[in-house]
């Protein structure tokens, strides 16, 4: 199977290492919007610049794209589901219809096959919800994330005056846990679900007064949030704080029979590397589409639509006898 890349930043880098995980895929190209000769890559791919893809079309059976949700994705899944299989990571789940519609008429007109929202939350946290929701339809979901860095967080704090560099956790409240935990089927605002520590990287002379009030105050970010501030040297932050470890869980709690039993289902991850787990994720994935594209199927998809058995490089006669 022939994988491309475009774009070439964490996520495009944990592609490449995924990659050479798996023996059934080949590397082929690298697609940069910046100068092709500034990249130093860690494969034999070529290295690209996007204006050269569509000279590629006949060459790459699925492409990965790696950029944003905010500006990239919505724009270039259904440009480039009119060439190749595509898959992508957009999380920004209150567009998901739009996008999925948008990429669904591309990749039916071309004849190919572009799976959306494909990661781990949206991805596999949304099959276990639908998973728990179908088997315990009587119960509630909660979801909490981290302990981990919010990247988008981070970066809203890089932004203020004064703050060099910057890293946001976001913490589940261990009260809020146990409770849904123990099935008291709490009713949760967002302030007691999660808590946001912040370490920071203040300019000399900058007012760290003002720094901690803006950080604490922002709209969207933090105002809703119980939030931690701590000022640290440039020494120690990139000691302690150069990785984008996080993780979370989705819980289902339920009732059956009269509903004096209770059962709670739960799907937990810890990743040392955010990218490079949703890097994995995709790759996989992209191995599906590719086996199911083959087959004859075309238009958009979800991490719904996918038979598991597609997404392992074993046979289905290995996967019965190991995993069943």
């Amino acid at each position: 199977m022939r994988l491309a890349i475009l774009g070439y930043g964490n996520l495009g880098r944990g592609v490449e290492y995924a990659v050479k995980q798996n023996p059934d895929m080949e590397l082929v190209a690298i697609f940069t919007r910046r100068n092709p000769e500034d990249l130093k890559v860690n494969s034999n791919a070529k290295v690209l610049n996007v204006s050269e893809i569509s000279n590629w079309k006949d060459k790459i059976d699925v492409l990965i794209l790696c950029g944003g949700s905010a500006t990239d994705l919505p724009v270039q899944t259904p440009e480039y589901a009119k060439m190749f299989n595509v898959v992508d990571s957009f999380d920004t789940h209150a567009r998901i219809p739009e996008h999925f519609a948008n990429v669904d008429k591309s990749a039916k007109e071309s004849g190919k096959i572009g799976i959306i929202s494909v990661g781990w939350d949206p991805g596999l946290f949304s099959l276990n919800r639908l998973y728990a929701n179908s088997i315990l339809p009587d119960g509630k979901d909660y979801t909490f994330w981290g302990k981990g860095v919010s990247q988008g967080h981070s970066d809203a704090v890089r932004r203020i005056e004064g703050v060099l560099d910057a890293k946001q956790y976001t913490i589940p409240v261990e009260k809020a846990l146990q409770a849904v935990k123990n099935c008291e089927n709490p009713e949760l605002t967002t302030r007691e679900k999660h808590t946001r520590e912040c370490f920071v990287v203040a300019a000399d002379g900058a007012d760290k007064s003002r720094i901690e009030k803006e950080i604490k105050e922002m709209p969207n970010y933090f105002s809703d949030y119980d939030t931690t501030v701590h000022f640290i040297s440039m020494e120690e932050f990139k000691a302690n704080h150069s990785g984008i470890p996080h993780g979370g869980c989705v819980i289902r709690t339920g009732k059956t029979g009269d509903g004096s039993r209770n059962h709670v289902i739960e799907y937990s991850l810890k990743l040392d590397s955010n990218p490079e787990f949703t890097s994995s994720v995709l790759v996989a994935y992209a191995r599906a589409i590719f086996r199911l594209n083959k087959e004859g199927k075309t238009g958009a998809m979800t991490v719904f639509d996918i038979p598991p058995a597609y997404l392992s490089p074993k046979s289905n006669d290995e996967l019965r006898a190991a995993m069943l």
